[in-house]
């Protein structure tokens, strides 16, 4: 029998992830009151990657699908140390880097004002190979922040690694590569839309909203009160 095709694996590993994400009460769907992402962005889907944190089977799982993906994509062989974003992407870098046995960091949104007044905690020697890992990303641009702490500190960051990225919004692409790095993830909303349906996570009602909002998510969040391409 033949191999899985690497799009197989992916799409394999995003439905796995969606599921898990739906089966601990991480995902919200709400066409009829929109929430507003930090972006600004309105969407009728949140997604609370933090509540992982309190359920150890899921997140066992999810961190054995975040070392395939790496490996194939990265090899932990080029990564030297894990970092976590504050705060949300702290837990992740953690449970990465012990699975791997990598060094692990957190790098603050700002330096701490005291003390040492560090940007960056744990022991970063200049010129290692970062891999920064957050919960999610929208449209990328809180990444900014945390590149530029990390390598104004002497690390050379090329990747970042989320459990779920929108993948509705523009900009992140552009972010990234003005950044000078590649985006990893596990899972979109197009994976959860179709763990949902399969599921029967929510009524229908719920996904045929959460459809449109696909469809044309820059013109929803216009038309819902939120932000658009400008």
């Amino acid at each position: 029998m033949p191999a899985a095709s690497d799009d197989n694996r992916e799409n394999d590993s995003g439905l796995e992830t969606a599921k898990l994400l739906l089966d601990i009460g991480a995902v919200n769907f709400r066409p009829e009151q929109p929430y507003t992402l930090t972006a600004g962005w309105a969407s009728p889907v949140y997604i609370d990657c933090r509540r992982m944190i309190s359920f150890p089977e899921a997140r066992r799982r999810i961190i054995e699908l975040a070392g395939e993906k790496l490996e194939t994509a990265i090899g932990f062989d080029n990564i030297d140390a894990v970092a976590g974003g504050e705060t949300a992407g702290i837990p992740y870098a953690a449970w990465i880097a012990e699975a791997r046995s990598k060094p692990m960091l957190y790098v603050r949104k700002k330096p701490k004002g005291f003390g040492r007044d560090a940007q960056i905690e744990g022991h970063l020697e200049p010129g290692q190979r970062v891999l920064l890992v957050e919960d999610l990303a929208t449209d990328g641009g809180s990444k900014v922040i945390f590149v530029d702490g990390l390598r104004d500190a002497g690390a050379e960051v090329t990747d970042i690694f989320v459990i779920f990225f929108y993948g509705a919004f523009p900009g992140a692409e552009e972010t990234m590569a003005g950044l000078g790095v590649a985006l990893h993830y596990l899972a979109t909303w197009n994976d959860v839309l179709k763990a949902a349906g399969e599921g029967q996570y929510f009524d229908q009602a719920a996904i045929d909203g959460v459809r449109d909002f696909l469809d044309d998510p820059v013109q929803w969040s216009k038309a819902h009160g939120g932000r658009d391409a400008g």
